[in-house]
């Protein structure tokens, strides 16, 4: 099983939303490297770290879970989505998703500024300067470590 931290602006997308939903598809991400980890590394059964990003406190909030492989993300073919991209087909898309469960709300954010105070986690790709994906991996010795924190 691999682990992951998945960003969300609480506005769009909230751990809170996700609660309600149950699962949802986790849409919309136009980036190369993030879009591989989703259809080369994410497995069903793999856990998330929910995070709110773009807010006043960002940090971890939630726990999820991969409930589906990797499949095309419908969003690029809709010419009304601010998604839509022109450039892929249906027989060669360029952008997947995977759909997510929830799993937990955690008690409270741990924030990101916490999560620099850790010299444990020095080398989480979330840590790291000029970072911006929006889905990343979290090496298991973090993700232990960070559940601690809770």
């Amino acid at each position: 099983m691999n682990h992951w931290l998945m960003k969300s602006e609480p506005d769009a997308f909230s751990i809170d939303e996700l609660k309600r939903k149950k699962q949802e598809a986790w849409d919309g991400v136009r980036n190369y490297q993030a879009r591989n980890f989703m259809r080369d590394g994410m497995r069903p059964g793999d856990k998330v770290f929910f995070y709110h990003s773009n807010c006043t406190v960002p940090g971890i909030v939630g726990i999820a879970e991969v409930a589906t492989d990797a499949y095309p993300d419908p969003s690029q073919f809709d010419p009304k989505s601010k998604y839509f991209d022109a450039g892929s087909s249906r027989d060669n898309p360029r952008w997947m998703l995977v759909d997510v469960k929830f799993v937990k709300k955690l008690k409270r954010t741990i924030s990101l500024d916490e999560l620099k105070g850790h010299d444990t986690l020095a080398e989480m790709p979330l840590l790291r300067k000029g970072n911006r994906l929006s889905v990343m991996p979290v090496d298991a010795t973090h993700w232990k470590y960070i559940l601690a924190l809770e």
